[in-house]
C-alpha cells in the first residue's frame, strides 16, 4: 500500500500480519498461564503435584522452547529471510496450540508446550525486523507501535475468551485457528528489500556466535537485553504473585492474580501505544525508555506501599504498573535498529526471548532473598536491581531513532 506521497504506509500488509501474529503469540502465552492449573486438574493431577512438580515443569519446558526457538528463528531470519520465520513460526505454534487441546496426559502436554514455545519465539523478532526494514526511517516507530499495541491486546483477549468459553481445550483450538488464518494473509507479504540485497551479496548472515566475538558488539547486545528486564519482573513477580503481595499489605478483599494480570496487560496495551507515539513525537527512543523506566520506579514504589488499600485501588495500580512497563515496542525496535542487516533478525528475535528467559533468574533471586528479608523487602530489592540496571543501560545506550538500517555488521 502507498500513501499520497508515494512512501510505504504504516498500515501495509506486513504491519498487519506482524501485528496479528504477535496478537496470537501473546494470546497463547497468557492463555497457558490462565488454563495451566485447571487443565492439569482435568488431566488428573493432584494440586500438590501441580504446585511443586508438573506445573513448574510445564513453565520451564515452554521457556526452554522459547530460548532455543529464539536462536533458531533468529538465524533462519537472517539466512533464509524474514518471511520464512513468519511462515514457519506461525505454522508451528498454530499446530502446537491445536495439539494442546487434544492432550490426554502430562507427557503430551510437556511435548506440545515445548513445541509451542519454540514456534512462538520467532514471531515478534521477525515481525519487528520486517516492519523496521520496510517502513521509512521516520515512520518505523509508528509501525512497531502498532505491532506491539495490537499484539499485547492478545492478553486481554485471552483473559476474556477464557472467561466466556470456559473449556480450556476450545480456548487452545481458537488460538490455533487464528494462527492458521494468518497464513492466508502472509501470502501477500513481500520480503524486505534490505534482506534481498544482503542475500545477493557474499556477506556472512545469521551468525549467532558473531554477537560474542566482538567486545563492542556483545556489550551492545547485552544492553538491548537488559532494557527489557523490568517488564518481566513486574509481570512475572509483582503481578503474578499479586495475591501474596496484597495479603502482606493487608489489602481489603481477595485479590485474584488472574484479574491483576488482566489489568496489567490492559495497561501494557496503552503503554505500548503511548511509548511508541511519544518516541515519534520526541524523535528519540532513548529518552522515552528513560521516561518510562522512571515511571516504572515510581509505580513499583506505590505498589509496594499500599498498606490497607481497597481492592479496586490495588487493581488500578496494577493497570498503571502495566502502563509503566509498556515500552516493549521501543525495546525491541532499539534492538532491531542497533545491528546491521546480516544480524538484525538474529538480534531482534533472541533479545526479547532472552529477556523473557531472565525471569527464572529473577525468580531465584527473589526466593533466595526471602531467607534474609520479608516478602515485600525482597520484592523491593529485586525491583531496585532490575530497574536500576535498566536505567543505567538506557542512559548509556545509543540513540537509534531515524538511523539508516542499510548497513552490515563486519563478521
Amino acid at each position: 500500500m502507498k500513501n499520497d506521497k508515494g512512501s510505504v504506509s504504516i498500515f501495509n500488509i506486513a504491519v498487519i500480519v506482524a501485528s496479528l501474529g504477535y496478537f496470537v503469540d501473546i494470546y497463547d502465552l497468557l492463555l497457558f498461564t490462565i488454563v495451566r492449573v485447571p487443565s492439569l486438574r482435568e488431566l488428573g493431577l493432584p494440586q500438590s503435584e501441580i504446585d511443586a512438580g508438573a506445573g513448574m515443569l510445564l513453565i520451564n519446558v515452554q521457556m526452554v522452547g522459547l530460548l532455543i526457538g529464539g536462536i533458531f528463528w533468529g538465524i533462519v531470519g537472517d539466512k533464509k529471510g524474514r518471511l520464512s520465520v513468519l511462515f514457519g513460526s506461525i505454522l508451528i505454534y498454530s499446530i502446537a496450540n491445536i495439539a494442546n487441546g487434544f492432550v490426554q496426559g502430562i507427557n503430551g502436554y510437556l511435548l506440545w508446550r515445548f513445541v509451542a514455545g519454540f514456534g512462538l519465539a520467532g514471531e515478534l523478532g521477525a515481525g519487528i525486523t520486517l516492519v523496521s526494514e520496510i517502513l521509512p526511517k521516520e515512520k518505523r516507530g509508528y509501525g512497531t507501535m502498532i505491532v506491539a499495541t495490537v499484539g499485547v491486546s492478545g492478553a486481554v483477549a485471552a483473559n476474556l475468551i477464557a472467561k466466556l468459553v470456559g473449556d480450556w481445550r476450545i480456548c487452545y483450538f481458537i488460538g490455533g485457528g487464528l494462527g492458521l488464518c494468518l497464513l492466508v494473509l502472509r501470502v501477500s507479504v513481500m520480503e524486505s528489500h534490505l534482506f534481498n540485497e544482503v542475500r545477493a551479496s557474499a556477506a556472512t548472515r545469521g551468525s549467532f556466535l558473531a554477537l560474542f566475538t566482538s567486545r563492542e558488539r556483545f556489550l551492545k547486545y547485552l544492553k538491548c537485553m537488559l532494557l527489557g528486564t523490568p517488564t518481566w519482573f513486574v509481570v512475572g513477580i509483582l503481578v503474578a504473585f499479586s495475591n501474596k503481595f496484597a495479603a502482606e499489605m493487608h489489602v481489603k478483599g481477595n485479590v485474584n492474580p488472574g484479574d491483576a494480570i488482566a489489568f496489567c496487560y490492559a495497561g501494557l496495551v496503552l503503554g505500548d501505544f503511548a511509548s511508541g507515539l511519544i518516541s515519534q513525537l520526541w524523535k528519540s527512543r532513548r529518552k522515552v525508555m528513560l521516561l518510562f523506566l522512571v515511571l516504572t520506579a515510581v509505580m513499583v514504589t506505590v505498589y509496594l506501599n499500599m498498606y490497607g488499600a481497597d481492592m479496586w485501588v490495588f487493581y488500578v495500580v496494577c493497570f498503571l504498573l502495566g502502563f509503566s512497563v509498556g515500552f516493549w515496542a521501543i525495546f525491541v525496535t532499539i534492538a532491531a535498529e542497533s545491528f546491521g542487516t546480516n544480524l538484525r533478525a538474529t538480534v531482534a528475535t533472541t533479545v526479547p526471548n532472552f529477556a523473557r528467559g531472565m525471569l527464572p533468574l529473577i525468580s531465584i533471586l527473589f526466593i533466595q532473598l526471602q531467607t534474609y528479608f520479608t516478602f515485600l523487602q525482597s520484592g523491593a530489592i529485586v525491583a531496585a536491581i532490575c530497574i536500576g540496571v535498566a536505567l543505567i543501560t538506557a542512559w548509556k545506550i545509543e540513540e537509534t531513532f531515524g538511523k539508516d538500517l542499510n548497513y552490515l555488521e563486519e563478521v
